[in-house]
């Protein structure tokens, strides 16, 4: 049984997942099917954090005022375009050939951010709570490893803020609702 739902807009924000996953496949093809966007990244792209931020600049069209810095990133992620997300429906981003960004130093912050994004675009309130002026997009992050090992991913993206689950053929994060709400 999955856990993880890449076509609506319940946790876990992002999903790591082997290469080629039948799985993550069918949701991307049902997001697309519903008029939601997939947005494709390479790894190697994202080797530094000016890496992260020039990549997703460019691939999730953030403005011209995007600060280039992590809570600039937490900021257009809750904030994309509808060009971007197929009129508000909801994206999905995969990132190819995980495996290179697994030891980079900056990569449990990375999926924090990410975590950061996606729960803020997945809810229909703001920070205080209040009814924000649109609907909750569904908003999600895959990565593909090649060497897909759950326990070292696990162990490498845990940390005080994140909860991390291992289902059946991924790993899961999402934000400790604890530390978050």
């Amino acid at each position: 049984m999955t856990t993880f739902d890449l076509t609506g807009t319940s946790e876990p924000w992002v999903v790591f997942v082997p290469e080629g996953s039948a799985e993550v496949r069918r949701q991307l093809s049902e997001l697309t099917a519903n008029g939601g966007l997939v947005h494709h990244f390479d790894a190697r792209d994202l080797l530094t954090e000016q890496g992260v931020f020039r990549s997703f600049a460019e691939v999730l069209r953030f403005p011209g005022y995007f600060g280039r810095n992590w809570d600039a990133v937490v900021d257009c992620l809750d904030d994309l375009c509808g060009e971007v997300t197929g009129g508000g429906i909801g994206i999905a981003g995969v990132v190819h050939g995980s495996d290179v960004l697994l030891q980079t130093e900056h990569f449990p912050l990375f999926v924090s951010v990410l975590c950061q994004g996606a729960d803020r675009a997945n809810s229909a309130v703001d920070l205080d709570g209040d009814p924000l002026d649109r609907p909750a997009l569904a908003e999600h992050f895959v990565f593909e490893f090649r060497d897909f090992e759950p326990a070292e991913i696990a162990a490498r993206v845990e940390q005080p803020d994140l909860t991390v689950i291992t289902g059946d053929g991924f790993v899961g994060a999402a934000l400790d609702p604890e530390e978050w709400h």
